[in-house]
């Protein structure tokens, strides 16, 4: 297939970076609210997609579909972060990381009855194989902490669901660029709201949380949901794209390790390799089982 009308790479490419953020995120926690740290992860993302919007020409949203990048921003970037980073400042990276990856799961069921989507039998399969694979990863690592922060993290993954939703519907119209830019422009200014705190914090923090800033506001925000929204555009189903959030925990796994030296063992490894042959009997089942003799649930 080629890559040009393929969505897997640039579901891909955004699964690195939110994987990345994880990480990030519990080191910027550190240093900032979690209030502060949405507004000036997408303060960064909207500067950026503002200088590409400016080269790129692109054209503003019509009137009647205002209403849809508001509420695409105000539930995708200004609830989901707060609710996020919320959960994230109680909890392990890891334990975020698996709440979240309950994402496609919660989005298979809306769009089940949103858009009509339905999903084949082996695709029902690949998704339980992908939660035992978060439950192995989970429990080995005994990395679950119950506390408040799971009670903002699942928030966080049903604000995610429904901006997935909606991502779905503007792609059909607009670009992945329009789609994602003007979403996180309406969330940046709903956010604005904690802007003074945000500056006033940030002039105290280390250098190296400057750089942190930059790369959840440049990677993991602005290229991220652009990716993120040209994999919809790409996909026959919701469902396709929102699929690959069941990798997250392993390679926030592998990025803990690689950034802040916690050590993957055999629970990352099997747990991982689980995810992963479930995301390939997702994507690619099909094309073994045939997918004229496939039945529908």
């Amino acid at each position: 297939m080629k890559v040009k009308s393929n969505f897997h790479p640039y579901a891909i490419i955004t699964i690195l970076f939110w994987s990345l953020a994880y990480v990030l995120t519990r080191l910027t926690l550190q240093f900032f609210s979690a209030f502060s740290l949405g507004f000036l992860r997408y303060f960064i993302a909207s500067c950026t997609l503002l200088v590409v919007a400016i080269l790129k020409k692109i054209q503003p949203p019509s009137r009647s579909d205002l209403l849809w990048f508001f509420i695409s921003g105000g539930v995708g970037f200004f609830f989901y972060m707060i609710a996020f980073n919320q959960g994230q400042s109680t909890v392990t990276a890891s334990t975020g990381s698996v709440v979240i990856a309950t994402v496609p799961v919660i989005t298979a069921l809306l769009a089940r009855f949103v858009y009509r989507e339905k999903l084949r039998i082996y695709q029902w399969f690949a998704i339980l194989i992908e939660l035992i694979g978060v439950i192995v990863l989970t429990l080995m690592n005994n990395v679950f902490s119950v506390n408040r922060g799971l009670f903002w993290l699942f928030l966080a993954a049903l604000a995610l669901s429904v901006y997935n939703l909606i991502q779905r519907r503007l792609t059909k119209t607009y670009t992945a660029l329009q789609t994602s830019a003007y979403s996180i422009f309406f969330g940046t200014l709903l956010l604005a709201i904690f802007a003074p705190t945000s500056f006033r914090e940030i002039s105290n923090a280390p250098t190296i949380q400057y750089l942190y800033l930059v790369i959840l506001g440049v990677c993991s925000s602005a290229v991220a949901y652009v990716s993120w929204a040209k994999a919809f555009s790409k996909a026959k189903q919701t469902s396709q794209v929102s699929n690959y959030m069941f990798v997250t925990p392993f390679l926030t796994s592998v990025l803990g390790f690689l950034i802040v030296g916690e050590v993957p063992d055999q629970a990352t490894l099997y747990g991982g390799g689980i995810i992963l042959i479930g995301i390939l009997i997702f994507n690619f089942g099909g094309k073994f089982y045939g997918s004229s003799n496939d039945q529908k649930s």
